[in-house]
C-alpha cells in the first residue's frame, strides 16, 4: 500500500480580510475568495485559500516564481475590495435573512438592487442570471437593524390581511341570509365584536 505523500509549502503569503469588506461573514469570505481566484493563472488557483477571515497563498519551492507573481496578483486584486457588489448567499448570511425574505423585499423594494450579473455553471451550458447588492447598503440596512422592521412590517401587514378577509367573510355571510348589521347606540352598525369594520365602509366596501 502506497503512502500518501505530503508536500510542505515553502513559500507562504497572507492576507487578513477587513471587516468592511468580509461583513464579518464566512459566505462573504469565500465568496472573496472565488473573485479573488478568478483573476488568478488557473495553475495558481488552488494554491490561495481561505480560513475565516484570512486569504493564505501556499506553494512549494519551485513555484517560488509563479508565487510572486500570484502574490502582487492578489494584492492588487484586494484593492477596493470593500465595494465587491454582494450576491444572493452572501446579503442572506450578513443580514440572517431567508431566500424568500430576499425575493419579497426586492419584489416591493426595499431591497434595492445594484443590478444584475450573470454567470455559467461550471461543468454546465446554462447560464444564471442574479441580483447583486451594494455593499454601503448592505452595511446600512446591517447597522440600523432594518431586516427586523422589515418583518414587524410583514406580520402587521399579515395581520392586516388576515382582519380584513374576516370582515369580508362577515359581510358574505350576512349578504346570503338577507340580513344586515345591528345599529349601535351610536346609529353605526355592528360587526358582532368585528373591530375596525370602518375601514371598508370608508373604503366603499359596505356599499
Amino acid at each position: 500500500m502506497s503512502k500518501k505523500i505530503t508536500v510542505t509549502p515553502a513559500h507562504i503569503k497572507s492576507w487578513t480580510l477587513s471587516p468592511a469588506a468580509s461583513f464579518g461573514s464566512a459566505v462573504r469570505a469565500k465568496g472573496i475568495l472565488l473573485e479573488i481566484r478568478a483573476r488568478l493563472p488557473v495553475a495558481a488557483r488552488k494554491s490561495l485559500d481561505v480560513d475565516g477571515m484570512m486569504l493564505t497563498l501556499a506553494m512549494t519551492e519551485e513555484h517560488y516564481e509563479e508565487f510572486i507573481s500570484a502574490s502582487s496578483a492578489i494584492t492588487k486584486a484586494l484593492e477596493g475590495i470593500e465595494e465587491l457588489p454582494v450576491i444572493p448567499r452572501e446579503i442572506q448570511d450578513i443580514l440572517g435573512m431567508t431566500p424568500s425574505e430576499r425575493h419579497r423585499w426586492l419584489a416591493d423594494g426595499r431591497l434595492t438592487s445594484a443590478g444584475t450579473r450573470t454567470v455559467r455553471l461550471a461543468g454546465r451550458a446554462r447560464q444564471i442570471t442574479f441580483h447583486v447588492f451594494d455593499p454601503k447598503i448592505v452595511e446600512e440596512l446591517l447597522d440600523h437593524g432594518t431586516v427586523d422592521e422589515w418583518r414587524v412590517e410583514d406580520a402587521e401587514a399579515k395581520a392586516e390581511k388576515r382582519r380584513k378577509a374576516t370582515y369580508q367573510a362577515k359581510l358574505t355571510r350576512l349578504s346570503k341570509k338577507g340580513e344586515r348589521p345591528k345599529k349601535t347606540d351610536s346609529g353605526t352598525e355592528d360587526f358582532a365584536g368585528l373591530r375596525g369594520w370602518e375601514d371598508f365602509d370608508t373604503d366603499g366596501l359596505l356599499r
